[in-house]
């Protein structure tokens, strides 16, 4: 049995957390993000009129993706809040889009400016097919927020050229796939927004493709001139790619990390429209690798800046972390496709960690600056790290902002008889059951998770009807209080399902669901294979992982030490960080007293009492520039 998200159109966010920050998207991330695609020139590329001679830059081979995610942005943020402003904004940017399409469908302002006769002569590094790909979601947002179809008809155009350019050998045509994964999953959203099954099997033959020999990417580039690679430079060449072996015989996430997730992204989606059993099993077993071996505390992803690409199992650095944000976000997609098709929490507990922070420490809290990569520690404007308003390779920030504004449909699933609850987040769906009689159900949440775990769910209806509300448990939460109506239950009695927990029965209109999540302070450690942790702990909260920073704990924070015996105390304070849970505990600092001259010395460190405040890791580096921060901190 799979599940089906609910529609992002039946889902309003109308409070709290998730309300505020989709306001600062909507009001400051959409219209700084724009200025700044406009002044680099991404969007005055789609007019093709760049000239060789010309003194402004040409179209950059990845520039039309990050404008086709602005553009997606704000289809989300239309289907949920109208704008007819903001609406004609976004129809005038996509009518410059259509407008450079080539009467054979091709669409790419850099190959059809500056590399005019190199089209798809090099898959494996110029971006070609994940400009498409992102150009394809586009245009499936802008239709299912103003319902026109000007772009997606463009695209299925463009879709439809691609499939007579790509296939097998055997057909006469290019046996190759993208060296950056992301045209798979949108030529299956392509089908299911066409109904042209063509675009799946398209997506198929991509999937199926990668990784068989001979080696695509090599045989390309013999043809452009360029000499063999040694063995370990052609092994690892492929492994940044993903096309070192077929998908199915993967068990291991390597290489580069977003491309990496992207492609089992699309697997999950090909495998699940396909029934593709031994895909999907695939698809699971590299999941596993890499949520539970190279997955950060925070959610990050990607431990190595070099190839910003995974490491070893439990290669998990923390100065040194590259963890870029899309490489969460893409972490974020690939687990919402597992969790439709098995429905085990296990998928959404990882999705909550990287929600609440290795994706949200990407964007400031004024929505108008950002972090390609989030370290576990650093010291913020010393050169090596700083928020900024923009980057060369902007991926991140309008990949940020989708996903917020995106984040209704991803918090419900719905089967034939059940409603799944995925997250916390206050605000009204809409749903329809087979068992139910097809009648609509609202379904409203109050909440201010994650600062509290107390969440109310309120049902209305037409007619009584019987179902499952079936409510996920978070990983992290040891004991829960569920009451009906104000009469308490027996959570014991209670039947749980793959971290579900099952409320069934006739409900009725005006039924209440009162859930309380206990939610202490909790100390997590690593696994002992993990180098970077051994001895040290970090501080948790619900799904909220911690930080110190040194405005509030002062410099050398790697000097603190926290007792085991300390009590942690989280206290909501309204006016911090605009209005967070930050907790506090006796610690002790070592003291650089006595050390004067001295570097090595038979001798024993002082330590001194202190008490550190503890803030959460997405709010830290929003308090000036220079700024010393760490999650792990020394235990005693």
């Amino acid at each position: 049995m799979t599940l089906t998200p609910i529609p992002l159109s039946n889902m309003r966010i109308t409070g709290g957390f998730w309300k505020s920050r989709q306001d600062i998207t909507r009001d400051v991330s959409i219209p700084a993000t724009f200025k700044q695609i406009k002044v680099t020139g991404r969007i005055d590329a789609f007019k093709l009129d760049w000239k060789p001679d010309a003194a402004s830059s040409p179209p950059h081979i990845f520039w039309d993706s990050d404008t086709a995610k602005w553009v997606e942005t704000v289809g989300y943020s239309l289907v949920t809040k109208p704008d007819k402003i903001l609406e004609k904004q976004l129809d005038a940017l996509v009518d410059s889009i259509v407008a450079a399409q080539q009467p054979d469908g091709y669409l790419n302002t850099h190959f059809t400016v500056v590399d005019r006769d190199k089209r798809f002569t090099n898959l494996r590094d110029l971006h070609e097919l994940y400009c498409a790909g992102h150009l394809m979601e586009a245009a499936i947002a802008h239709f299912q927020s103003t319902g026109k179809m000007n772009f997606l008809n463009a695209m299925a155009r463009y879709a439809d050229y691609l499939d007579s350019v790509f296939g097998p050998a055997e057909t006469g045509k290019k046996p190759g796939y993208c060296g950056h994964p992301e045209i798979e999953l949108a030529l299956v959203k392509l089908a299911k927004a066409t109904g042209k099954k063509k675009y799946l099997d398209l997506a198929t033959f991509f999937i199926n493709q990668r990784g068989q020999m001979p080696f695509y990417f090599e045989q390309e580039a013999e043809k452009r001139g360029e000499k063999p690679k040694d063995y370990l430079g052609a092994l690892r060449d492929r492994e940044y790619r993903q096309s070192h072996i077929p998908i199915r015989e993967m068990e291991e996430i390597v290489g580069h990390a977003v491309r990496a997730q992207y492609l089992m992204s699309g697997a999950v989606d090909v495998a699940r429209e396909t029934g593709d059993e031994d895909l999907m099993r695939a698809c699971r077993a590299v999941w596993n690798n890499a949520s539970m071996r190279k997955n950060y505390i925070t959610g990050g992803m990607g431990a190595r800046a070099e190839g910003e690409a995974f490491g070893e199992d439990y290669e998990l650095p923390n100065e040194s972390a590259y963890a870029e944000t899309c490489a969460a976000i893409a972490f974020f997609f690939w687990g919402h496709r597992l969790l439709q098709i098995d429905g085990d929490a296990k998928y959404a507990d990882a999705m909550e960690r990287a929600l609440y922070n290795g994706i949200l420490s990407g964007v400031s809290l004024s929505g108008d600056q950002f972090l390609y990569v989030n370290p576990l520690a650093a010291n913020l404007g010393a050169g090596k790290l700083e928020r900024t308003t923009w980057f060369g390779c902007s991926c991140c920030p309008n990949n940020l902002t989708r996903l917020v504004l995106s984040l209704g449909q991803y918090i419900y699933s719905v089967s034939s008889d059940a409603v799944y609850i995925h997250f916390f987040v206050e605000g009204e769906a809409k749903i329809s059951l087979a068992t139910a009689g097809g009648q609509e159900i609202t379904l409203r949440q109050k909440t201010i998770y994650p600062w509290e775990g107390k969440v109310d769910i309120t049902l209305s209806m037409a007619k009584e009807a019987e179902f499952a509300v079936k409510v996920r448990i978070p990983g992290w939460c040891k004991s829960v209080a569920v009451g009906i109506n104000g009469n308490e239950m027996d959570a014991s009695t209670i039947p749980v399902e793959k971290g579900y927990m099952v409320l069934s029965g006739a409900w009725n209109d005006g039924d209440v669901i009162e859930i309380v999540l206990d939610m202490p302070v909790e100390r997590v450690r690593a696994h002992p294979s993990i180098d970077a942790d051994r001895g040290l702990v970090a501080l948790q909260r619900g799904p909220v992982v911690y930080c110190l920073e040194e405005i509030d704990n002062g410099k050398n924070l790697g000097g603190i030490a926290l007792p085991r015996s300390s009590k942690l105390l989280p206290t909501f304070e309204p006016g911090l960080l605009g209005g967070v849970v930050a907790i506090s505990a006796d610690a002790s600092r070592l003291d650089m007293g006595g050390w004067e001259g001295i570097l090595y010395a038979n001798k024993e460190a002082k330590h001194r009492s202190t008490t550190i405040k503890a803030v959460p890791y997405f709010t830290w580096g929003n308090r000036g520039k220079s700024q010393e921060m760490i999650v792990w901190v020394r235990e005693q």
